[in-house]
């Protein structure tokens, strides 16, 4: 089995504390394999990307004794291999334009349609007749693309959370200011890169369903292992974010603490060490066991706790 690993950060800002840590467990599981480690950096938002953001990530990275087996393969250089997946969908009759706004989009996923999952889009500009595709077309407002999924539902193992099964909905290709979308770019990329095995947060569990069914319709080899782990959470329960104190690398150097514990911390989040342990990456991969990792979403003291 291809067990081809892979870490896909957005360079829009420093790292936190839950994308290392995924990025610890995707090392692991790739390298406890003896499988090649990849890096993508997913820079299709050109408003935020920036080159400072993806040097300080890796750096990050590095830090921590991470490393990978070739140059990092860079989301904004692959436009025309994007481009053409979609002219294959479109030959297919698989590819319509989504004229909706935001809010129109926002309405539409909330009210119930059948079985689609909640905040999936029902279709709404696939049922458009002529003389209404006529009147936005001529109102000059940019379409994006969307996929003809007709609610297909895939099943998949997952290699933490098990069995999992979800609807495909009508999701974007292209956005209307010409951004490609996050499932045709990922799916893109990763059979470009021979990925086997796919390892990122479980934030991103139902957005497997459609790369799966747009990988079999683009004819492109299927991930042959899905790991989808743990997040980490503030003291309050939420997602991690700025509020919750030391997230970032960074901001754990400034508060005293190196990332050898830094590294030590996370590895203890998930089961991997002690609490006051310090081991190396090397360590973690002698005594790493994928079936350990545990489901629920954790807390990483700040520094000194």
């Amino acid at each position: 089995m291809n067990r081809t690993g892979r870490y896909a950060p957005s360079p829009t800002g420093d790292l936190h504390l839950g994308n290392l840590r995924t990025a610890l467990l995707a090392w692991l599981l790739a390298r406890s394999q003896g499988a090649p480690f990849l890096m993508r950096i997913e820079d299709l938002d050109r408003d935020r990307s920036r080159d400072e953001y993806e040097r300080r990530q890796l750096d990050d990275l590095r830090a921590l004794g991470l490393d990978w087996d070739e140059a990092p393969l860079r989301q904004s250089e692959r436009i025309a291999d994007y481009e053409d997946a979609i002219e294959q969908l479109r030959g297919r009759g698989l590819v319509y334009e989504c004229f909706c706004t935001r809010r129109e989009i926002r309405e539409a996923a909330s009210a119930p349609h059948g079985d689609l999952p909640e905040g999936a889009y029902p279709g709404t500009c696939l049922r458009l007749t002529a003389a209404e595709r006529a009147e936005r077309e001529a109102s000059g407002r940019p379409a994006a693309l969307r996929v003809r999924a007709a609610g297909s539902r895939v099943g998949f193992s997952d290699r933490i959370y098990g069995a999992r099964q979800g609807l495909v909905d009508d999701f974007v290709l292209r956005r209307n200011d010409s951004t490609h979308g996050y499932n045709l770019a990922v799916v893109v990329d990763d059979a470009s890169q021979a990925i086997g095995e796919v390892v990122r947060g479980r934030d991103l569990l139902s957005s497997s369903p459609r790369q799966i069914w747009l990988a079999g319709a683009l004819g492109l080899p299927a991930i042959e292992s899905w790991a989808h782990v743990p997040l980490v959470v503030g003291g309050d329960g939420e997602r991690l974010a700025k509020r919750h104190g030391a997230v970032t690398l960074r901001q754990r150097r400034e508060a005293g603490e190196d990332p050898r514990e830094t590294l030590a911390n996370m590895a203890a989040s998930v089961r991997l060490c002690e609490p006051g342990e310090r081991p190396s990456p090397a360590e973690l991969l002698d005594r790493f066991d994928p079936t350990a990792v545990p489901t629920g979403d954790g807390t990483i003291p700040e520094p000194g706790e």
